[in-house]
């Protein structure tokens, strides 16, 4: 196709969209919506539509973006758009890699904001409050992930970060990994956060073992682990808070599921 027809059918479709745009009334079109009463003002399906701009032939923008929230399987509204890959979203008739980047981009962005603000006020001395901030971000993932978190000498976050993604098995993950990318932080104390997508965080045997190794390598090193946190289903698991510091009480020990409604006993902090 010459450049020239391209130019022109690109030209027509634009038209055809803003044009579908025009047809809506406009105190219900996102960007005067957004201009005389503010960004809170918009849907999401009218936030969805200012970023992505244009529309499809016959299609809005509007109209495009309550398709897309529609598609998810995983979530309703807009962190159905968190749950779904660049693949899933391209599927959305209309919806073109580049506008499926955009928004996964957008999510993401969001999301970091969000832990941002969060972070802010949330005390990782204590086990609840470190298993709620993750609890979202691991409970939902398909795979074991192994996540560690780097604490300052006041126990605020200075980073997390994946150490590992697949089965979490104490012989695949080296301690020195992860001392290593403690130093590099000058972290003073660790936690290790990993999810089971079963949803029942019961701490396997391999799980006791990479943190009997952990917890070992730490006083050597001078970086204390904190904890081992289990993710399950809306529920988690502190190894410390079981007992599993000790081998012999690990063996013995009797398991406490956390949750909103189970965790809630004074005392429960790593000071």
């Amino acid at each position: 196709m010459r450049n020239t027809d391209f130019s022109v059918n690109h030209a027509e479709s634009f038209g055809e969209a803003l044009h579908t745009m025009r047809s809506i009334p406009k105190e219900e079109r996102p960007y005067e919506k957004c201009f005389e009463h503010g960004a809170e003002s918009l849907t999401d399906a009218e936030l969805l539509a200012v970023i992505l701009r244009t529309g499809v032939k016959g299609e809005s923008a509007l109209e495009l973006s309550r398709k897309i929230l529609a598609q998810s399987t995983e979530a309703n509204g807009l962190l159905g758009i968190y749950h779904m890959s660049i693949s899933d979203l391209t599927k959305v008739k209309g919806l073109g890699r580049v506008k499926a980047i955009q928004l996964k981009c957008v999510a993401e962005l969001s999301r970091r904001i969000a832990r941002s603000t969060f972070s802010e006020g949330i005390s990782f001395k204590e086990p609840k409050s470190v298993a709620k901030y993750y609890m979202e971000e691991l409970r939902h993932l398909e795979q074991e992930v192994l996540m560690l978190a780097m604490l300052n000498s006041k126990g605020r976050l200075l980073r997390d970060q994946v150490i590992s993604k697949g089965t979490v098995r104490a012989s695949l993950i080296s301690p020195r990994e992860i001392f290593i990318e403690a130093m590099r932080n000058q972290a003073v104390s660790i936690i290790l956060l990993h999810n089971h997508p079963s949803g029942d965080p019961t701490p396997s045997k391999e799980d006791i073992s990479l943190t009997q190794r952990v917890r070992k390598a730490g006083a050597i090193v001078g970086i204390e682990l904190l904890d081992h946190i289990i993710i399950g289903d809306c529920q988690a698991i502190s190894m410390r808070e079981q007992k599993f510091w000790c081998e012999e009480e690990s063996v013995r020990g009797t398991l406490h599921v956390v949750s909103e409604d189970l965790w809630d006993r004074s005392g429960d902090r790593y000071d």
